[in-house]
């Protein structure tokens, strides 16, 4: 029988919703729960069981003691072996000793559900002794060796354990948090881990936005037309991060937040750098709409650095008022738009089709899944 080994990271991406940007650390941790951040981790943890469960026929589950596995396998009935010892508060160390025990287990296949900062610590001991699969569950989540959702994870643990796939080398990246809530994006290459690649469910390394005159060019066509032509009056806009959605505020003479979401209102930043609760508490009994642009390299449009924009907001917008902008140079590396709010009901609502608009009064239509 098969071996897999499952550890979850059980605070990773609570810092998300609540705006700041993960969760290292036991000070950020603290803030995100006064924030009233809620675990992530745990809920995509059982997404992913329960497909797994379902399309997969026996295998010897090994899951980390406590809320790092255990808890989360035994809520759906997933029979397991338990590895390490149960805690009630867990660090990047009990990831780091739960992940050496199954090392010596000699398990097919290890799954680690949790963002960048758990992805070090798996490759810390790890490295590219055996196969490894992320189930994304963080913030940041630049990372290759992430599948694009818990369903997907599940369908390429279970092809690999049944039939197999072939392995590839897949990049471990990291972001400086603390840089990163300053606004300054610092991410770094780690290493290296093997990963069952299925392309179609594996996502790819983020790819850095390219500085080039005619890439400059190309934003401030874009926001002059969104300016000119898109933004109607006393309409909020919920601004997500990224240079392009930037280079809007820029033309009107505002400082908007390169890394977080910012809010405009007639042409004019009414808040910075929001969480959920702030964004839902400014729209109420408002008109407001959604301008977002897609990461480079991986195409999410949600799910990836602006958890902010939360499910319940984007039902509040409604999913007819999202608007996507993207740079020529960006969406011609990429085959489609990708979501993952954490929604599986609402991911199926946004799949589809969807205007993008790359130059003056220029769209493309792109494929949403």
């Amino acid at each position: 029988m098969k071996k897999l080994g499952f550890i979850v990271n059980p605070i990773a991406g609570m810092g998300g919703a609540v705006g700041l940007k993960g969760t290292d650390g036991e000070e950020t941790l603290r803030k995100a729960i006064a924030l009233g951040a809620k675990p992530i981790a745990p809920v995509r943890a059982k997404i992913f069981l329960s497909h797994l469960k379902k399309i997969l026929g026996e295998v010897h589950l090994l899951a980390a003691a406590g809320k790092m596995g255990e808890e989360e396998a035994k809520e759906i009935r997933f029979e397991c072996t338990t590895i390490g010892e149960a805690k009630d508060e867990t660090s990047p160390n009990d990831t780091k000793k739960v992940a050496k025990m199954m090392v010596k287990e000699k398990m097919n296949l290890l799954v680690f559900c949790g963002g960048d900062g758990t992805a070090r610590d798996i490759m810390d001991v790890i490295g590219l002794k055996l196969p490894v699969l992320g189930v994304p569950t963080g913030v940041k989540m630049h990372s290759a060796v992430f599948a694009l959702n818990p369903e997907a994870a599940a369908y390429v643990a279970a092809k690999f354990l049944s039939s197999g796939l072939p392995l590839r080398e897949a990049e471990v990246m990291d972001v400086d948090e603390e840089a990163f809530r300053q606004g300054r994006l610092s991410a770094k290459l780690y290493g290296y881990m093997l990963v069952p690649y299925e392309a179609e469910y594996i996502q790819g390394v983020k790819m850095p936005s390219f500085r080039s005159r005619s890439e400059l060019r190309n934003q401030a066509a874009i926001a002059v037309y969104v300016i000119e032509k898109v933004l109607q009056p006393d309409v909020i806009y919920i601004l997500g991060p990224g240079t392009t959605t930037r280079t809007i505020a820029d033309l009107l003479d505002q400082k908007k937040t390169l890394l977080g979401v910012d809010l405009l209102l007639n042409k004019k930043i009414i808040a910075k750098d929001v969480n959920e609760k702030e964004i839902l508490k400014h729209i109420e009994g408002r008109k407001a709409k959604i301008i977002v642009t897609p990461i480079g390299g991986q195409g999410f449009i949600f799910g990836r650095g602006n958890q902010q924009i939360s499910p319940d907001v984007i039902r509040k917008v409604g999913v007819r008022n999202i608007i996507v902008i993207s740079t020529r140079g960006k969406i011609e590396n990429l085959k489609d738009l990708r979501v993952d709010t954490g929604d599986p009901q609402l991911d199926e609502e946004l799949r589809g089709e969807i205007e993008v608009i790359v130059d003056y009064n220029q769209k493309v239509i792109m494929p949403v899944r």
